[in-house]
C-alpha cells in the first residue's frame, strides 16, 4: 500500500535495511502535515473570532494557561521521544550484521571505487553482489573523505583515510542500483559513481568463478602469505599457543584488556592502528616489542593480513 511521501523517495530495494528508515520518513512528514494544518485552521479562526470589532475594543491582559503550556509542551516532547526512539533503533538495526554476511572491501580514491572480493575477484566501479543474502560493505579511503551512499538501500556512511567503517544490506531485486559519493572530494567529485549489480544465488557463485582468484590469489592468501613474510608468526602464533604477543587464532571479535586498564573489541580499526603504531594500544600482559610498520605496508597489505587474521577462528 502506497504512502502519502513515497513520491519522494526512490525504489525500496532492501527492506531489512530501508523500512526503518521510510517509516520513520513518512511519520515525520505526516506529523509535520497535521501540524501544518490544524495551525494553520487555527491562525485563521482565531484571526476572524478575535479580530478587533470596534474602535474601543481592547485586548485583556493574560498571563498564562498552565492547561496550554503543558499541552504544547508535552506534545511536542513525545513526538520528540518517538522520533528519537525510532531513530535509534534503525541506527542499531544499521550497525548489526548479520553473521551469514558476504563481505566486500571497497576502496574510495579520487574519484573511483575499487571492490575486492574473498576470492581474489576485482573491480572498479561495479559490486557484484547476490540476491537475498546480507552483505557487508567495508570501506575505506586511499587519499580523502568520501562517503557511500546507495539511496536504494537506504544506507551512507563515510570512507574515512586511515580506517574501517562499513554498511550492510540486502538486496531483495536482480538489477542496479546507482552507488554516489556524498561527501565533497575535488573537481570529478560528481562523477564518482559506481553501480550495485545484484545477481540470483547461483549466477552470483558464477561470476565469482569467472572473476575470481588472480595471479597473486584470494586477499586471504595474499595475507597469510605477508604474515609468513614478515615474520609475523615469531610472535604472533596462529594454533592458540602462547607466545611474546597475543594468539591471532580467535582474536578478531576478542574481548582484550589493555595495559591502561581499559578494555576492547578486536575490530578491523584495531588491527590496522596495532599494525602501523603498535605501542599505541598494548594487550595487558604483553611488552611492547613489535616495530611499527607505518610505510613498509601498504593500505592493500594491511588489509588482506587483516582478512588473513579474521578467518583464523
Amino acid at each position: 500500500m502506497g504512502r502519502l511521501f513515497d513520491f519522494m523517495l526512490p525504489e525500496n530495494k532492501s527492506p531489512l535495511t530501508a523500512d526503518s528508515t521510510d517509516g520513520l520518513f513518512h511519520f515525520i512528514n505526516e506529523v509535520s502535515l497535521i501540524l501544518l494544518i490544524g495551525i494553520t485552521f487555527a491562525l485563521i479562526y482565531f484571526a476572524f473570532k478575535y479580530k478587533r470589532k470596534s474602535e474601543d475594543d481592547k485586548t485583556p491582559l493574560i498571563t498564562h494557561n498552565n492547561t496550554l503550556e503543558i499541552t504544547w509542551s508535552v506534545i511536542p516532547l513525545l513526538i520528540t521521544l518517538v522520533i528519537f526512539g525510532w531513530g535509534y533503533s534503525g541506527w542499531l538495526n544499521l550497525k548489526a550484521v548479520p553473521d551469514d554476511a558476504y563481505e566486500i572491501q571497497v576502496t574510495g580514491f579520487k574519484w573511483n571505487w575499487a571492490v575486492n572480493y574473498e576470492n581474489g575477484a576485482q573491480t572498479l566501479n561495479e559490486i557484484h553482489v547476490p540476491k537475498g543474502r546480507p552483505v557487508k560493505i567495508v570501506l575505506q579511503s586511499r587519499d580523502v573523505l568520501h562517503s557511500f551512499f546507495v539511496p536504494d538501500y537506504r544506507v551512507k556512511h563515510d570512507a574515512v583515510p586511515g580506517r574501517y567503517t562499513y554498511v550492510w544490506f540486502q538486496a531483495e531485486e536482480v538489477g542496479e542500483s546507482v552507488v554516489f559519493c556524498t561527501e565533497y572530494c575535488g573537481t570529478s567529485h560528481s562523477d564518482m559513481l559506481a553501480k550495485i549489480i545484484v545477481h540470483e544465488p547461483e549466477d552470483f557463485e558464477t561470476w565469482l568463478e569467472l572473476n575470481g582468484g588472480g595471479p597473486s590469489g584470494t586477499p586471504v592468501e595474499q595475507g597469510e602469505a605477508l604474515v609468513v613474510q614478515q615474520g609475523c608468526q615469531t610472535c604472533h602464533s596462529v594454533d592458540g599457543s602462547a607466545g611474546l604477543a597475543p594468539t591471532f587464532k580467535g582474536l578478531f571479535g576478542k574481548e582484550e584488556q589493555l595495559n591502561d586498564g581499559s578494555s576492547l573489541t578486536v575490530d578491523e580499526n584495531y588491527l590496522r592502528e596495532s599494525i602501523l603504531n603498535p605501542g599505541a594500544k598494548v594487550v595487558n600482559g604483553y611488552e611492547n616489542i613489535m616495530p611499527p610498520y607505518e610505510g613498509i605496508l601498504s593500505d592493500d597489505e594491511i588489509t588482506n593480513i587483516i582478512e588473513y587474521i579474521k578467518t583464523l577462528e
